[in-house]
């Protein structure tokens, strides 16, 4: 059925690459962003309205796209016949880890949101938290993808 996705493969694989790379670079400074912000800015100061400035610029022109693009391509090479075998256990645990990561976009994009309401109720402490959270899931997506271990 979708058999006519097989020659663009590699190219539906860049482009998936680079939007993940992308969507990655985000993903891990906005929640640096969120330390600084929690911690240094005062609602409503002329801090306060640079760090909101930048952080809605970087989860709309840089991680909204991003995420998309990298589920679009993500999916397509999901949909190319013959390149994933179901069967086995890594595909399964690659797509959870996928779902985690989207996750914790929609989180973020909640939280900045509450910066922009004046109403952040965490602390840097818990922005530095969640900052790891995407490198944990990172090491397991690319070891799923890579070494497919089960």
């Amino acid at each position: 059925m979708f058999d006519f996705l097989q020659p663009w493969y590699m190219w539906i694989k860049a482009f998936h690459v680079i939007s993940v790379i992308a969507w990655m670079a985000g993903i891990f400074y906005l929640p640096r962003l969120f330390v600084y912000h929690a911690e240094r800015a005062q609602p409503g100061s002329e801090l306060d309205e640079t760090f909101q400035v930048m952080e809605r610029k970087l989860l709309r022109a840089i991680m909204n796209p991003a995420m998309t693009a990298a589920w679009v391509f993500g999916l397509a090479m999901v949909l190319t016949p013959g390149h994933i075998d179901w069967h086995d256990f890594w595909p399964w645990f690659k797509a959870g880890s996928v779902l985690g990561m989207t996750w914790l976009h929609h989180w973020l994009a909640l939280r900045r949101k509450d910066f922009a309401a004046g109403k952040n109720t965490h602390t840097g402490r818990t922005y530095r938290m969640m900052n790891e959270v995407p490198t944990v899931l990172l090491l397991v997506i690319v070891v799923m993808v890579i070494v497919k271990p089960f």
